[in-house]
């Protein structure tokens, strides 16, 4: 199952369906509304996120409402808690790598003045 979670969460469709049940439980209209993709794709995320345990679904009148169950992204908070080194006490994240070259946009023919 942990697999599973991964693979669910890899995606950004199902984390952002994820970052919306965590406010509240919704419909699968409801979900959809929020997404610029069908009815059907939304609700093919719902089983891939429901075979991770990451929701659960309960019947309410002539719909299912979902909602978040937290409990699998524990094993994922784990794992990152393995590379917490990374980030000072602070909260500062260490780039890991060299760090982007930011182009130079120059403003006019005067080579003195540009904008980074």
């Amino acid at each position: 199952m942990p697999d599973q979670v991964y693979r669910a969460i890899a995606d950004p469709t199902r984390r952002a369906i994820l970052d919306l049940l965590a406010d509240s439980e919704r419909s699968v209209k409801e979900l959809t509304a929020a997404f610029s993709i069908s009815q059907p794709a939304i609700s093919q995320h719902l089983l891939e996120l429901r075979l991770a345990k990451l929701v659960v679904a309960r019947r309410a009148h002539r719909e299912n409402r979902y909602r978040l169950t937290a409990e699998p992204l524990g094993r994922v908070f784990a794992w990152l808690d393995n590379y917490r080194h990374l980030v000072d006490p602070a909260g500062h994240h260490w780039a890991i790598g060299p760090a982007p070259q930011q182009e130079k946009t120059w403003l006019s023919k005067d080579r003195n003045r540009c904008r980074e």
